[in-house]
């Protein structure tokens, strides 16, 4: 039947939105540390509804092509757009990724990127980590940016590493994870103590305290996951996740 070939109308708009900016970036049309327009004339020239272009430009900072500020707008990000790693977050759903796997993948690659970062980090590193830290903490309230923020939180981690082997390895989860969170986030119940969380690792960073870097990311993460399965449970039934908790795998395997 014709039905079966239909394309989710809300995906559909997400990706015209990003497509949409992307063909702005290629042309020109929109250069690095621009202000995109505004989100009402935005809306109106896309024909889509604001609520879809927030989340296409939420997909598109968390891929760190623009830059949220809350209060300010939407920027693009400086230096060229890295669209290339939006298709890795394809590969949890192609390759049936459990969350409990990437969690534990997470776990081992970041929680030594944050000690690295630690020793390596520049003053540059510092800046954005704090910029991003005090965005985390202005939208509390609004789960889908404080992800934005989150996630490029962990991506300049990544990158503060000095080890781009490891960055591009922690991309490629990362990338996987958000578009898994970002159906569950507004179930979130608090998001301060994970912000609370971030300063932490921030500052430990920023003082080169490896060791600490180490075991705060882990604690993070163990606290991360639990966050996310709490979130998965509160979703209504019509918007399942399509993969499962570490808790619901470990009911199928033999003790």
């Amino acid at each position: 039947m014709a039905e079966n070939k239909r394309v989710n109308p809300d995906s559909h708009r997400t990706m015209q939105v990003v497509n949409h900016i992307r063909s702005l970036l290629e042309s020109g049309a929109l250069q690095p540390g621009e202000k995109i327009p505004s989100e009402r004339d935005f809306a109106r020239s896309l024909k889509v509804s604001r609520a879809s272009l927030r989340t296409g430009i939420n997909y598109l900072a968390a891929m760190g092509v623009l830059k949220v500020r809350h209060g300010v707008g939407t920027f693009v990000a400086d230096g060229p757009a890295e669209f290339d790693k939006a298709s890795l977050s394809i590969m949890g759903a192609l390759h049936g990724f459990q969350p409990w796997q990437m969690f534990e993948a997470r776990l081992i690659l970041e929680s030594h990127l944050a000690g690295l970062a630690a020793e390596r980090s520049r003053p540059e590193h510092y800046t954005a980590l704090s910029e991003e830290v005090v965005e985390m903490f202005a939208a509390i309230d609004c789960p889908s940016e404080y992800l934005v923020h989150d996630v490029l939180f962990h991506r300049i981690i990544s990158q503060a590493s000095g080890n781009p082997i490891l960055a591009a390895l922690m991309e490629t989860v990362s990338s996987a994870l958000y578009e898994d969170r970002r159906k569950t986030v507004e179930h979130s119940q608090d998001l301060r103590e994970s912000a609370e969380m971030h300063r932490a690792i921030y500052r430990a960073i920023r003082a080169g305290k490896a060791s600490e870097a180490r075991r705060l990311m882990e604690q993070h993460l163990h606290l991360a996951e639990s966050a996310q399965d709490k979130e998965r449970a509160a979703a209504p039934v019509s918007e399942p996740s399509p993969v499962r908790s570490r808790k619901a795998s470990a009911g199928t395997k033999s003790k």
